[in-house]
């Protein structure tokens, strides 16, 4: 059963013959446990996709429903628990706060729906665990690697038991070798929690992670494929 669906969304900026189609009619579903790579040249449409998706910009036209519920049809206050309380979030950067501990900065979307502090950082403290961080929950960014910070980001997404993470480039910042360790956290955890994984990237590399790939131009979907179900996602790229 679709846990995400996307039904003809458009977003167009400007108006009459000379608007400009960033999303010009786009199908998406997705199924709890699956992870879709969404790919394509810069201005194809992938990151929009990814922000009408995630209930973070109105599609001018078309629908999003989670679970049944149109994401378009709620207003900005209820879209804004939505995604606190639904969605988890992997930035290209991590995003984190640099004056926070990691556990502190998992625990963030906890705290921020009015989770206590005491119980926000335990349960944080067990992402982070889970994610080969245990002992560095005192550490500030400043004080990890790219890799171990990036994986405080993914324990900040998974933290809330969200229904889907979304993961913009999230290993453009790093190296290669240190973006497959990040890749295979992040794929094998939210594969883990039962979540739907959404990942916009323009690496072919990267998208083999994923179980299922849509490639866009000119805010279409120009085509779509699945992983070979003898090989693992992620097999291939190369070390």
């Amino acid at each position: 059963m679709d846990i995400l669906t996307a039904r003809g969304l458009v977003m167009a900026y400007g108006d009459g013959p000379g608007a400009t189609r960033a999303l010009d009619g786009v199908d998406v579903s997705l199924r709890p446990g699956e992870s879709v790579a969404v790919t394509g040249p810069s201005g194809s449409g992938k990151t929009t996709l990814l922000h009408c998706l995630a209930g973070i910009v109105r599609p001018t036209a078309g629908s999003v429903q989670l679970e049944g519920a149109d994401l378009a049809a709620m207003g900005d206050a209820r879209r804004t628990v939505l995604r606190r309380s639904a969605f988890g979030f992997v930035f290209q950067s991590g995003q984190l706060l640099a004056e926070l501990p990691a556990q502190e900065n998992a625990a963030l979307p906890l705290m921020l729906a009015g989770v206590d502090r005491r119980t926000a950082t335990a349960r944080a403290r067990d992402v982070l665990a889970a994610l080969g961080l245990a002992g560095l929950q005192d550490r500030r960014p400043g004080q990890l690697s790219g890799g171990q910070a990036q994986r405080v980001a993914i324990a900040r997404a998974l933290v809330g038991s969200p229904k889907v993470v979304f993961a913009d480039e999230p290993t453009g910042a790093l190296d290669q070798g240190t973006g497959e360790e990040v890749l295979g956290t992040l794929t094998g955890a939210v594969r883990a929690a039962g979540a739907a994984l959404v990942v916009v990237t323009h690496d072919p590399a990267v998208a083999r992670w994923c179980g299922r790939t849509l490639a866009m131009r000119d805010g279409r979907v120009v085509r779509e494929f699945r992983a070979p179900a003898e090989v693992p996602a992620g097999a291939g790229v190369s070390s």
